[in-house]
């Protein structure tokens, strides 16, 4: 299915998202937009809503309140759409173990209804992306965890996405597998796709176009990383969160 935004729409637009689970308010009013072919980074500790947000947007949540669109689709009225456009990959490695890295790949292009030579296009591509070539037969149990990682975002890729999700995708990953992960990353927006990363690292941070500081379900700064420091007067993205929340103060 074709995206329907138009050029130069962006490929995220939220207007006052708010998502409430009984009284407990997870995502508070945040608005932002993102033009496609960026890096957009979500940063915020653990249960400040980022994973909330990612769920809002790929359509599996609805909103209590507020208005967005991905790619020019609507969250609510158009989520299946969405879905269909979207790669998504989580920090938890969900692909099969007991199957080769080839056949995982063959796997999801059945998913994602790719013919068979648009699989074998794909996975030579793509395995060559992440010089994962001569470890097409070996089985994806086998992997060590930045091995797997690679796997996954190649997966997530098959079906040549618009919008790639990634959340938290290199916790627990050594730093080298990192660097070689983004590299990828870097590479796939050459090609017009949109990422969206929710991550820890502000080392990761800092090679975004675009950062969303979210806590408490609150978006307390939004801009690229070089305005977020200056406006800060601050030296580092560490810094800035910091001043991000002392400004705010804790919740009460």
């Amino acid at each position: 299915m074709p995206a329907a935004n138009t050029a130069g729409a962006p490929a995220i637009f939220v207007d006052k998202l708010t998502k409430k689970f009984g009284s407990r308010t997870a995502v508070d009013q945040i608005s932002f937009s993102v033009p496609a072919g960026k890096i957009f980074g979500l940063l915020g500790p653990n249960g400040s809503g980022k994973s909330t947000t990612i769920r809002l947007l790929c359509g599996v949540l609805l909103p209590t309140a507020g208005t967005g669109t991905v790619l020019g689709y609507d969250i609510v009225r158009e989520a299946e759409a969405i879905k269909q456009n979207v790669g998504y990959m989580s920090q938890r490695f969900s692909l099969y173990e007991d199957l080769t890295v080839g056949e995982n790949l063959e796997f999801y292009a059945g998913i994602y209804g790719l013919s068979r030579e648009e699989c074998r296009q794909r996975r030579q591509e793509l395995l060559t992306l992440a010089g994962l070539t001569a470890r097409q037969h070996q089985l994806a149990g086998a992997l060590s965890g930045g091995w797997k990682q690679r796997l996954a975002l190649i997966c997530a890729l098959l079906h040549q996405p618009r919008l790639l999700i990634l959340d938290e995708p290199t916790a627990g990953v050594d730093p080298v597998s990192r660097r070689i992960f983004w590299q990828i990353i870097r590479q796939t927006v050459t090609t017009g796709v949109t990422v969206l990363v929710s991550t820890h690292y502000m080392e990761e941070a800092e090679d975004c176009d675009l950062l969303g500081f979210l806590f408490s379900g609150r978006l307390l700064g939004f801009g690229p990383p070089a305005l977020l420091k200056q406006q800060a007067n601050v030296a580092n993205l560490d810094d800035v969160f910091l001043a991000y929340v002392e400004r705010e103060g804790e919740p009460g």
